[in-house]
């Protein structure tokens, strides 16, 4: 049993994303910093759990022949910023390569033979490296020493304790400059510096933004709440004048200064409420050669060269065949980068990007870049993506792709949802996270999506981040024509009803999705009392459907009955409804997992078709058991057949026998 304060030998057989090498003794897991694969090392136990425990390195006895002594930061070890100095950053791109493929393979359920179709380490246009130097923006929280001088630099790992530094190596130089010109005017004046204990202080930070034209953005933070506010501090004032007209002074580079009113007591570095001090209102960014405006709290990717690639692959997946169709959804848009370097790829073909995002700001941006660029193709909307989307799709919209490029914890059930209603035939997804990325593309696929293909790309080299850019598209018939088309053999798991309602309302997880895809074969027809369905997969059409002449010839029949005549449904002229709808697997399975949520009486006279097909299925089992009115029921589709039997053991009722009469049907369904 591992001990506190022991020193072991380790193998260090994988990594972390933290950087942590890990390693195993006596059946525990360890965790060793600053480890690379391949290392053997002796370790200090410095914390010992259940089943892990954490260490440091106490002597490295054979290093990796990944392991890197030039750490290249002052600060590398103790800043919490990057986590793979230690090793080659040829070992650190195979390392995120190999974090998103078990993503993918162990959480998403993708075949363990995938690879990436691009891999794009950090290296510019020229062949040079963009490993260093290249973000766009930092936040710098700002303390002091016990001895008072001001301190600012980045928080050490796992803590708010402020490392100092004076410049940061991934960081654009002139973020650096900035930061250390800020430093020396603070520490000019005796500024009330805040302390997360006491939530006492007037300066919190700054936040620099920086863009490939040679523009920076300078944003003070302060512990009050408004111009009016700042004005009754005293001194405050002059301070904040004085650091405007310093910094400008001292850096012409700077053209724009804003103060940012942030009075919370949390872990989050900004607030909402941004006011300009001093220049212009934003600064210019230039990406695939369109021009974006960029305003304080506005997001954007860290990393210009990597950012081209990035946006790159995501418009070739979503251009990817050819045909865009006439609507592109944008979810999750910011200041409209994606969709606008997309319209500026696509050019006069009379596409409609329409951009969503829930901060106002971004949506005015966007609107903003848009007509920067003369791009009348363009149109936002400011709210939830999922509400968004599930909105368009009520009005009617047809959005051949969506582009989705949520923030780290992805986007969750409520996006497919409102995808499944949406269906358009290609999602293409933007990830700064692999794990909620394949949380996500597992929830598509139970609404008929499978990812095609994916690529990586080091966004922020030296750090444990890395983007992922995966294309995904709806099944098509053919394509699921080779799936099981019964439960059969597992569905002794799934007797009661309720017990399958639960696992469909789990959006069919692993265990239950590959056993219910007996829907999937060509030709069906979903027949009761009240309706007709008759489906052809192979085309994804909807042959023929009607409710209300099936209700109209119910009632001739029912008074034909009652008159002691004997007729058949077949001597009735069928009316075709919606001969072009089109209809395919990933509506099936969604209605059905909707349905299961649904109480019946609501189902009955819902817009969806197959929901009403399931409601009126299902309606009369437990007092009757429905049947396929005049023919055998072992000609039934085999999913009507699955249906019925389910629900009848599931209320112990006998399954009807092989041959059903049309004055059984009269007896069972109209009670004469």
């Amino acid at each position: 049993m591992l001990q506190k304060n022991a020193i072991i030998t380790l193998d260090i057989t994988g990594m972390t994303q933290e950087g942590f090498g890990v390693g195993r003794c006596d059946d525990m897991v360890v965790f060793v910093r600053s480890a690379a694969v391949g290392d053997k090392v002796e370790a200090l136990i410095l914390k010992v759990n259940k089943t892990y425990a954490w260490a440091k390195i106490s002597k490295i006895l054979v290093p990796s022949p990944d392991r890197s002594e030039d750490l290249g930061c002052a600060v590398a070890g103790r800043c919490g910023g990057c986590t793979f100095r230690h090793i080659t950053y040829e070992a650190e791109v195979r390392a995120k390569v190999q974090r998103v493929k078990d993503a993918l393979v162990r959480i998403g359920k993708q075949d363990s033979n995938i690879e990436a179709h691009k891999v794009c380490p950090a290296y510019g246009p020229d062949g040079v490296s963009a490993m260093v130097d290249y973000r766009n923006k930092a936040i710098y929280p700002v303390t002091k020493d016990k001895n008072g001088q001001i301190k600012m630099g980045f928080y050490s790992t796992g803590s708010h304790n402020v490392v100092d530094a004076d410049s940061c190596g991934i960081q654009n130089p002139l973020i650096n400059q900035c930061m250390r010109t800020f430093k020396a005017y603070a520490s000019m004046w005796d500024v009330s510096v805040y302390d997360e204990n006491t939530g006492k202080g007037l300066l919190r930070g700054i936040y620099i933004r920086t863009s490939t034209t040679g523009q920076v953005m300078l944003t003070v933070i302060l512990n009050t709440t408004s111009p009016e506010a700042l004005g009754k501090i005293r001194g405050a004032q002059n301070w904040l004048q004085g650091m405007v007209g310093y910094m400008t002074a001292q850096m012409p580079e700077i053209v724009s200064v804003y103060a940012n009113w942030h009075t919370k007591r949390d872990n989050v570095m900004m607030g909402t409420s941004v006011t300009l001090l001093w220049g212009q209102a934003t600064i210019r960014e230039k990406i695939m050669g369109v021009d974006f405006d960029i305003s304080p709290l506005a997001f954007l990717q860290i990393n210009p060269v990597q950012t081209e690639k990035l946006y790159g692959i995501a418009c070739e997946y979503a251009m990817d065949g050819g045909d865009v169709g006439s609507n592109i959804l944008d979810l999750y848009c910011g200041t409209g980068t994606i969709g606008l370097c997309l319209a500026s790829q696509l050019g006069d073909k009379g596409v409609q990007i329409i951009g969503v995002d829930t901060v106002k700001q971004a949506i005015q941006d966007a609107e903003h870049n848009a007509k920067l660029n003369n791009m009348t193709n363009c149109r936002y909307i400011c709210g939830t993506a999922e509400a968004a989307a599930l909105d368009l799709a009520n009005q009617g919209m047809r959005a051949h792709t969506c582009i989705i490029d949520p923030p780290r914890h992805g986007c969750g059930p409520e996006i497919v949802e409102a995808m499944a209603k949406l269906a358009p035939d290609r999602i293409v997804y933007v990830s700064c996270k692999p794990e909620t990325l394949a949380r996500d593309i597992q929830l598509l696929e139970t609404i008929g999506y499978k990812m095609d293909k994916y690529s990586v790309v080091d966004m922020f080299p030296r750090t444990g981040h890395v983007e992922t850019v995966a294309s995904l598209s709806r099944e098509k018939a053919d394509d699921c024509a080779e799936k099981p088309k019964m439960i059969s053999e597992e569905r002794s798991k799934y007797k009661s009803w309720s017990n399958l309602k639960k696992q469909m309302n789990d959006l069919l997880c692993d265990s239950l999705k590959d056993k219910i895809s007996y829907f999937y074969t060509n030709y069906h027809e979903v027949h009761n009392a009240y309706g007709r369905a008759t489906i052809n997969y192979c085309k994804k059409e909807m042959v023929a459907f009607s409710w209300v002449e099936m209700y109209k010839q119910e009632q001739e029949v029912s008074q034909l009955y009652s008159e002691g005549k004997k007729v058949s449904y077949g001597e009735m002229e069928m009316k075709k409804w919606m001969p072009e709808c089109k209809l395919c697997d990933a509506d099936f399975i969604n209605s059905l997992t909707i349905y299961l949520k649904t109480d019946i009486a609501t189902a009955l006279h819902s817009e969806n078709y197959l929901l009403r097909v399931f409601a009126y299925m299902d309606r009369r089992v437990g007092k009757r058991t429905l049947v396929k009115i005049k023919d055998e029921v072992e000609k039934l589709p085999e999913w009507v057949k699955q249906f019925y039997r389910l629900r009848c053991e599931a209320d112990g009722i006998v399954f009807p026998p092989k041959r059903i009469t049309d004055e059984t049907v009269a007896s069972l369904v109209f009670g004469v």
